[in-house]
């Protein structure tokens, strides 16, 4: 990365999140002046607390949700950039938390983008949603950002209703000529120090280090699997692009290389192959037996306008990323600091 964000005053929303951890670390080891807006982290441990970031940014806990919260927030922090990934983000709770999940990802996303509306000053924003938004057809094709919006769960539907809710925005108040807005989609993002529950890495590390099998839904399923710093170089480059030219106001994917899409039992037996002491056999399929909330069998998108009008493309392939991730996990467990083995990462990534 160049000099560009030195110096930046950048609002993260969800900076306490994975995601946003990764991302507020980044930046901050770039000179931005990092600002966050999210909830308390969840989860022991939490990736957030591992590398103590609380005390290298300007650290204030918000609901989304609340409207008057998020304004003085923004308020307080007069952002240049905005990163927003502030999200309920698991499939599986959608099912039991559908009103929380479209308040977080919907009107969340409103009461941000009416704050920085109110606040009255330029900046440039990107909305995180997710390869999710799209109508999955079960087809063999990526899909691209220009193919018909859906979502079968209520986490999928709620990221597709704040991609329609960007764009009428954009349609509303362009002429205002304040919010550079444009919206990132990525998914199924992986990397070391993710613990939330019902996602197949932290599932993995957890049934190792306990010493149990792997329980493993849907092995069969195809998905789109990047290291984290993938798509957070994507939401970089595109902030970099839309502050210097309004064309880029629009929708971006962001995903692995054509051909790197993998089932999740390549996914198992890769990070088995790394994991050490581990053998073949410890996973078991759980998908057969009692009923289980749909989730899509064939997903991938394509990236081919971020590589295009962004000069963005993947630096780490499939088996990289399990490598990468796998790795930070066990130097951690060694003793390592988990912010010093994420440097080292973001260095390594940068140096690709």
């Amino acid at each position: 990365m160049n000099g560009f964000w030195k110096g930046r005053r950048v609002l993260v929303t969800g900076h306490t999140g994975f995601k946003g951890s990764w991302l507020s670390l980044w930046l901050g080891s770039m000179g931005a002046q990092v600002c966050g807006l999210a909830l308390a982290p969840d989860g022991d441990p939490n990736l957030f607390d591992m590398m103590d970031l609380s005390n290298g940014l300007d650290h204030g806990l918000c609901d989304i949700r609340d409207a008057n919260a998020v304004a003085r927030r923004v308020a307080e922090t007069e952002p240049e950039f905005v990163f927003h990934l502030a999200a309920q983000s698991l499939v599986l709770r959608s099912y039991e938390a559908p009103a929380e999940t479209w308040e977080t990802n919907v009107a969340g996303t409103l009461h941000l983008l009416d704050a920085l509306r109110n606040a009255g000053k330029p900046a440039t924003v990107i909305v995180v949603t997710t390869d999710k938004v799209y109508e999955n057809r079960e087809w063999e094709h990526p899909y691209r950002e220009t193919d018909r919006l859906g979502g079968h769960d209520m986490y999928s539907s709620s990221k597709a209703a704040a991609e329609l809710l960007v764009q009428s925005w954009r349609s509303s108040f362009a002429s205002e000529g304040l919010l550079r807005l444009a919206t990132a989609r990525a998914g199924n993002v992986i990397g070391g120090g993710d613990y939330a529950a019902n996602r197949i890495v932290p599932d993995i590390v957890r049934s190792l280090g306990a010493g149990k099998s792997i329980e493993v839904r849907s092995p069969r399923s195809v998905r789109p699997w990047q290291h984290v710093l993938e798509p957070l170089a994507g939401y970089l480059r595109l902030a970099e692009e839309l502050h210097a030219d309004i064309s880029h106001a629009r929708a971006y994917n962001f995903g692995p290389a054509a051909g790197d899409f993998r089932t999740v039992e390549d996914l198992v037996a890769e990070a088995l192959g790394v994991w050490p002491g581990a053998t073949a056999q410890d996973w078991v399929d759980v998908s057969a037996g009692g009923s289980r909330p749909h989730e899509a069998g064939l997903l991938a998108v394509a990236s081919d306008l971020a590589r295009q009008k962004l000069d963005w493309q993947p630096r780490w392939n499939f088996e990289t990323a399990i490598k990468r991730t796998i790795g930070w996990y066990s130097a951690v467990h060694d003793g390592q600091s988990p912010r010093e083995v994420s440097l080292r990462q973001i260095a390594d990534y940068e140096a690709a």
